[in-house]
C-alpha cells in the first residue's frame, strides 16, 4: 500500500533485524486515500533507543531531535525521515504541552496506537508483511466519512478540537456524535492553547481544505465557534432573502468558501495567495453583523 522509496528500503530491512517496524500516522491515512504524503514516519518497537540510533547512523547523518520522545531524524538522499519508539503519554498540566512522554518499546500495536487523536490517524502499515494494522477501525471510519476520537484521553489535549476542524475540511469528514460531545466538554480549555498552535491549525485549514465549510461547522457543533467571535456573529444575522436565499450570513460565508476552493485554478495558486484569499472570503461579510 505504501510505496517505499528505494533509499529507505535497506534501512527498513536493517531495522527489521532489531525490532518490529511500522509506518504510522498520516502517511497510512493518505495512502488509503491514494494521496501523496509529505512525511513517512516509522515506529520501531522491541529495541532500545540507543540501538535504534546506532542502526540508523549506518545509513547517513542522524539528528537526535527528541531523545525524551524516543525520536531520531535520518537524512537520506536529500530527505529527512523520523524514526521513533512507541510511547506512552500522561497528562501532567494544562494545555497542549502539559504531557509526560515515556518511550516504551514493549508496547503492542494497539497500545501504541491508543495515544493517537483520531481513528484515521491510529492505523499502521507493516512493510514486511504488507499488512494494514487497524485496531480502532480507522479504515471503516475513513470510508464512511467519519472523524472519531480514538480514546477518552482525547480530552487531555484541547488542540485536538482544532485539528478536527482542519481534518474535517481537508478530508470532507463529519464528527461522530460522541466526539462532538467530548469536544463540547472541553470548550473552556481553548484558552490554554498557545496562539501559534491555534494559527497552525487555521493555516492548514486555509491552505489544504477541500470543503472549508465542514471545518467551520465542526466549530459550531462543538461550541468552539464562540472563541472566534467575528465568525460567531455571522450566525443568525439575517440577509435579504431575494439576494440571499441560502439564509443567514454564516450560511452565505460557507457557500462562498466552498465556491472559492472549487475554482479551476485554485490548487495551482501560490500558498500565500491561497491563504490571503481564503481569509479574505471568510472575513468578507464581518461588517454585516
Amino acid at each position: 500500500m505504501i510505496a517505499v522509496p528505494a533509499p529507505l528500503r535497506p534501512v527498513l530491512a536493517a531495522l527489521a533485524e532489531i525490532g518490529r517496524v511500522r509506518f504510522v500516522g498520516g502517511c497510512v491515512r493518505d495512502a488509503l486515500l491514494d494521496r501523496p504524503s509529505e512525511d513517512l514516519d516509522v515506529e520501531v518497537s522491541g529495541t532500545s533507543f540507543d540501538t535504534l540510533a546506532q542502526t540508523l547512523r549506518r545509513f547517513g547523518a542522524t539528528d537526535v531531535v527528541g531523545r525524551s520522545f524516543g525520536t531520531v531524524k535520518l537524512s537520506l538522499a536529500g530527505k529527512a525521515y523520523d524514526f521513533s519508539l512507541p510511547r506512552r503519554e500522561s497528562k501532567t498540566g494544562q494545555g497542549h504541552r502539559g504531557f509526560k512522554v515515556d518511550p516504551d518499546p514493549t508496547l503492542n500495536d494497539t497500545e501504541a496506537a491508543a495515544r493517537r487523536d483520531f481513528t484515521l490517524n491510529a492505523m499502521a502499515w507493516d512493510p514486511q508483511d504488507q499488512q494494514l494494522i487497524d485496531p480502532f477501525h480507522g479504515q471503516a471510519d475513513l470510508r464512511a466519512g467519519i472523524l472519531r476520537h480514538t480514546s477518552p484521553a482525547f480530552v487531555e489535549d484541547p488542540l485536538r478540537v482544532l485539528r478536527a476542524m482542519q481534518f474535517a475540511a481537508r478530508f470532507e469528514l463529519k464528527l461522530a456524535p460522541e466526539t462532538i460531545s467530548l469536544c463540547q466538554s472541553i470548550a473552556a480549555s481553548y484558552h490554554e492553547l498557545p496562539k501559534e498552535r491555534i494559527w497552525a491549525e487555521w493555516d492548514k485549514w486555509a491552505l489544504q481544505a477541500r470543503k472549508p465549510s465542514l471545518g467551520l461547522l465542526v466549530l459550531q457543533e462543538t461550541h468552539w465557534l464562540a472563541h472566534f467571535p467575528e465568525i460567531a456573529a455571522l450566525v443568525a444575522t439575517p440577509q435579504d432573502p431575494i439576494w440571499h436565499p441560502e439564509g443567514d450570513v454564516f450560511g452565505h460565508t460557507l457557500h462562498c468558501l466552498d465556491a472559492l476552493v472549487n475554482e479551476s485554478d485554485w490548487t495551482i495558486l501560490p500558498a500565500d495567495t491561497r491563504r490571503t484569499l481564503m481569509f479574505a472570503v471568510l472575513a468578507h461579510d464581518f461588517g454585516k453583523p
